[in-house]
């Protein structure tokens, strides 16, 4: 409100003072007529328009002066108009009004680092605290000023660290979708991941909005919304947990996704994807590229069959089918892309890389996801144009940015909040930045007790054999059980055929004859004989159940 005009006991002396004023201003008026008239010898009319007119001049000269000393005195522009100043009343309120309450610790490291300006502020109404007991830290939720946005903050994370006495690792921002301004900072207490959380629980993974991967800084469950039509690129350095995170992720997949899923493994340090071999359509424990390309092979057969379906859904305006999802996990995947010199080594390899880079782009639109491992990180490990495919990106600690940008994107450190994953500590095993969605998380990936993992594996076994058993009598499910009885995973073309009533003596036609009953393109073992192989067998039936 403005400054209250006084009225007291000086109001009568102010109106006498004017009063005389305006007596004397007429005596002197009267006067200078009189000697104007006297001195020019003019007709009193003449001399009364004479002096009022040098009065007006001379009044709108002082005017001009006072008008100009008084801006000056001011600090106002001379040319400024006089109803564009601020009146009287609004000045005032300015200086009644109470001063803003700010957050003192926000304003000084924002302001500091630039992420605002020096005359701006946060506003200790727009920030709401919480103290984050479980983990020891403090989650601020503030509004920036306006002007701003949450980006200002996500790209200034590590001088903003510093400037709370805290390292990056110690700060997660999440930002809004509701406004621009809005920035949800946690600062931990200790670095992440100091204390250990519990490996979920049925329950919690079941009710995790997608696939649960690892626990965040906070002790939530962080993971990716969905496998659908995304595949995923693993790489850290050796021993740094990749196995354990992996046995984890696939325990969860075996939770989450139930009965609904199939997995070809192979495992390229010969005993990481061990536990879960039983239920693989396929496992293989090789780092030979043949191995690698023949894998390729089927599951590209498979891919092409698929998409065959979808386009005559398309052409023939029917639904489009749904394709039972296939998850090929490969461990220590830098090996299959090594030649040992020789011309056909260089060859294979090229086509492997090829075939590599075709199924992960390709075969997501078939309900097959592919999952990569490499303890390798360096730009030779995994191709480019195999690495670029992958839609999820895990990068364990590595020992520089070099090797960093293999594992997660030469374009990673452009975007919004990076995690930095040379800064992980190497001790905390498990501890991986992941990047989905254009957005970086750190987690630490679950170390399921063993008992826990054979449990989840036995049931999924045992599902998985109902399954078999409920697939209607075919020569296909005859030749399964006989390998089954015989125990062998591979079985040449001649001894099977005579068992399923095909007596023909000629390769050839045995082979045509077999492909035609079972409907599945026959293989070789590595010796170089005709056969079939029992995954290939088991996962036809599992299709068509």
């Amino acid at each position: 409100m403005g400054k209250k005009r006084k009225s007291d006991s000086r109001e009568p002396d102010d109106l006498y003072a004017h009063s005389a004023g305006a007596i004397g201003v007429l005596v002197m008026v009267f006067a200078g007529l009189t000697a104007i008239k006297v001195k020019l010898g003019l007709p009193w009319p003449a001399a009364v328009a004479l002096t009022v007119g040098a009065l007006i001049a001379l009044g709108y000269g002082a005017w001009w002066v006072k008008t100009r000393v008084t801006r000056w005195w001011a600090g106002q522009p001379a040319d400024k108009p006089a109803a564009a100043l601020a009146p009287e009343s609004s000045v005032a309120v300015e200086a009644d009004e109470a001063p803003v309450a700010i957050h003192p610790e926000l304003t000084t490291a924002l302001t500091r680092t630039g992420a605002i300006a020096r005359d701006e502020v946060i506003r200790l109404a727009d920030v709401r605290t919480d103290d984050l007991a479980r983990v020891g830290g403090t989650r601020y939720t503030f509004l920036l000023p306006h002007g701003r946005t949450h980006e200002e903050v996500s790209k200034r994370l590590g001088p903003i660290a510093s400037m709370l006495g805290v390292t990056r690792l110690h700060l997660k921002v999440k930002t809004s979708r509701r406004n621009e301004r809005e920035v949800q900072l946690l600062r931990l207490d200790e670095p992440p991941f100091s204390h250990v959380f519990e490996p979920p629980t049925r329950q919690e993974i079941c009710a995790f909005d997608g696939i649960p991967i690892g626990h965040e800084v906070t002790g939530e469950l962080g993971g990716v919304p969905t496998f659908d039509k995304a595949s995923m690129l693993v790489a850290g350095m050796t021993q740094m947990g990749k196995t354990t995170l992996l046995n984890g992720l696939i325990t969860c997949l075996l939770i989450a996704y139930g009965d609904e899923f199939d997995t070809v493994l192979l495992d390229g340090k010969f005993v990481g994807l061990a536990p879960f071999a039983k239920l693989a359509l396929r496992y293989e424990a090789s780092s030979d590229p043949a191995v690698l390309e023949s894998i390729l092979d089927d599951l590209l057969a498979l891919v092409e069959k698929r998409y065959t379906e979808k386009k005559n859904a398309i052409l023939n305006r029917q639904p489009e089918p749904k394709f039972r999802r296939l998850f090929f996990i490969i461990d220590e995947a830098a090996d299959f892309y090594v030649d040992n010199g020789t011309k056909a080594s260089k060859d294979q390899v090229a086509r492997v890389e090829e075939k590599s880079r075709s199924l992960v782009a390709k075969a997501l639109e078939s309900g097959v996801s592919v999952i990569m491992l490499t303890q390798r990180p360096d730009k030779d490990a995994i191709p480019v144009n195999v690495r670029a495919q992958f839609q999820y990106r895990m990068c364990l600690y590595v020992d520089s940015e070099g090797a960093a940008k293999v594992a997660l994107g030469d374009s990673y450190f452009t975007t919004l909040a990076p995690i930095h994953p040379a800064l992980l500590n190497p001790k905390i095993k498990g501890q991986a930045v992941l990047v989905a969605h254009g957005t970086s998380t750190l987690i630490r990936g679950f170390n399921f007790p063993d008992q826990f993992i054979w449990e989840v594996i036995d049931e999924a076994h045992e599902r998985r054999n109902k399954r078999l058993s409920a697939v209607p009598d075919s020569p296909l499910k005859q030749a399964i059980e006989l390998m089954q009885k015989s125990g062998v995973d591979f079985i040449p073309s001649a001894q099977l055929a005579p068992a399923l009533g095909i007596n023909e003596t000629t390769d050839s036609v045995q082979g045509r004859k077999l492909s035609a009953l079972l409907k599945v393109t026959g293989g070789k073992d590595k010796k170089g004989v005709r056969g079939y192989h029992l995954a290939d067998l088991t996962a036809a039936a599992m299709s068509r159940s």
